[in-house]
């Protein structure tokens, strides 16, 4: 008999696993009687979450026996999809939504000098979590984490699907077109939509089930 393929869906920065995004593509995932794994990558500590947290909290839950794998990432969520995909075999494929490549670079300059500074100093920076409807605390070890992950070493030629918003104000559109430019596993498809990719949940599950030959 064929090995199962495992799927994952990891949640983006400040959400949760009972995000609108999460649920419904749960919910289609169950149509077809596929489990969706989905963990809580904030593991109930938001304050110390760093990118290196995310990626051992899913490598603890891959398959032990190497089974097949597929992730679908959403945001931070996808850029730990994408270094997960790097270093395992066995994630053979990856669906990255509003991937937040060089994510850094583009919300630091929004917080502004002097707030980094502050936060750098104190330790600490105030968040509001989507997931949770209030803010909460997050060490500036995150920031120190992520600036040891360069995206050009994420040279792995596992097949990628990015589905991004062309009026995303969070990650810009062209993060992800600059990824794929040099990349010939990646297939980029751009949707009128933001950050989210709300308005587009149909149009991104046809691409996700088309591209997972789901059904």
């Amino acid at each position: 008999m064929p090995e199962t393929h495992h799927y994952f869906y990891l949640h983006g920065f400040a959400s949760s696993p009972r995000s609108a995004k999460a649920r419904d593509l749960g919910d289609r995932f169950s149509t077809f009687n596929i489990p969706l794994v989905t963990p809580d990558l904030n593991q109930d500590n938001f304050t110390t979450l760093t990118l290196t947290r995310q990626i051992q909290q899913v490598e603890a839950l891959l398959p032990a026996n190497a089974a097949p794998v597929t992730i679908i990432g959403s945001s931070l969520g996808g850029l730990t999809a994408a270094w997960l995909g790097q270093k395992h075999p066995q994630i053979q494929r990856l669906v990255l939504l509003a991937p937040a490549f060089n994510f850094l670079d583009h919300w630091l300059p929004k917080l502004g000098t002097a707030q980094v500074q502050q936060w750098q100093i104190t330790g600490f920076l105030p968040v509001y979590h989507y997931g949770e409807n209030k803010m909460q605390l997050l060490n500036y070890h995150f920031v120190e984490d992520a600036a040891q992950y360069q995206e050009a070493d994420l040279q792995r030629p596992i097949p990628t699907l990015i589905l991004h918003g062309n009026q995303d104000e969070v990650i810009p559109v062209t993060a992800s077109i600059e990824f794929a430019r040099t990349r010939t596993w990646v297939t980029l498809r751009q949707f009128p939509g933001d950050h989210s990719l709300i308005n587009v949940r149909d149009e991104i599950w046809q691409a996700v089930q088309e591209y997972c030959q789901i059904g």
